[in-house]
């Protein structure tokens, strides 16, 4: 039995979302662009103070930890609040995340959560702690989010009532072929390293990961992954859908470190799959049934 999570309802025409930050300040020159292509798509963008605060602590994070956690919460909370989409990434969603309270929340009905890179985080521990599914998407202040191919991506993902929807990824890399069922899973890949042994970090048995990253490098990236690989990330792991590298060093070396630690694994595995940084990039859900086809390069959520 694939351990799915809880899905949010579709959203649908009208759908308030939530607007607000959990790691670095939104870039304001874009902000407005996001809010105004949710309008245009049929929601009502609900601004919190995280959406526009700058850096009171440090100049990379919005506002304190305690602003951020406290916004998080009461969008969580409120049952006007149809969806919660993140304004950035960056850093901070750890310590948000350490200063939340977690307490009255199991009976509350699933939301969307949407975002990524940093936003990882968040999205580990809403599947922990809450057992809801989420979303790693564009966020309202990054340039992906008006773009039209990325935001189409995520509306089709979170609009859609009837499954299955296959993602296809044409351009990817088979690196061990094979079909498989898993629950997707992952995303950032130094935010999950960077959860290891935390009270947030969600490891599904039958995990079809995601793994992704910007500026890092090869050296890196290899250390990253070798950590998971002893944390036991992959032990039970059913795939491995490896997203971009973007502006990650040498393309050519980093071709050969994805096979060297993932090929090994035995399990169906892709590389260069169009999810992650870079723009012209898919959406990809977290906690939901699905079959990775490693030699077609698609992905059915069922």
């Amino acid at each position: 039995m694939i351990s799915a999570l809880r899905r949010p309802a579709p959203l649908r025409a009208g759908a308030r979302i939530g607007v607000l930050g959990v790691s670095s300040p939104s870039t304001l020159r874009r902000l407005d662009a996001g809010l105004d292509t949710l309008r245009f798509s049929g929601f009502e963008p609900v601004l919190y103070d995280t959406a526009t605060v700058r850096g009171t602590v440090f100049d990379w994070l919005a506002g304190t930890d305690r602003q951020r956690a406290d916004d998080l919460r009461k969008a969580l909370l409120d049952r006007d609040i149809d969806a919660i989409f993140l304004v950035s990434g960056g850093y901070g969603s750890q310590r948000t995340l350490e200063a939340f309270d977690w307490s009255g929340l199991e009976e509350i009905e699933p939301k969307f959560i949407v975002g990524y890179s940093d936003v990882t985080g968040l999205l580990e521990a809403v599947a922990a702690r809450l057992g809801w599914c989420g979303v790693m998407g564009p966020m309202v202040s990054e340039h992906e989010f008006a773009e039209s191919y990325s935001f189409s991506s995520l509306i089709r993902l979170m609009k859609t009532e009837n499954l299955p929807l296959t993602m296809s990824f044409p351009a990817a890399n088979t690196v061990t072929a094979g079909r498989t069922e898993g629950v997707t899973c992952g995303g950032n890949l130094s935010l999950l390293a960077g959860s290891v042994g935390t009270d947030t970090a969600w490891i599904p048995g039958d995990g079809i990961w995601l793994l992704e990253d910007e500026t890092e490098s090869p050296e890196r990236i290899d250390t990253m992954l070798t950590h998971l690989r002893r944390a036991g990330y992959f032990e039970n792991a059913a795939g491995v859908i490896c997203g971009t590298w973007h502006d990650s060093g040498d393309a050519k070396v980093l071709s050969q470190v994805v096979p060297d630690r993932l090929g090994t694994l035995g399990i169906p595995t892709i590389e260069g799959a169009n999810i992650g940084h870079g723009g012209h990039v898919q959406s990809y859900p977290i906690g939901v049934a699905a079959t990775l086809d490693a030699g077609a390069r698609t992905l059915t959520l069922d």
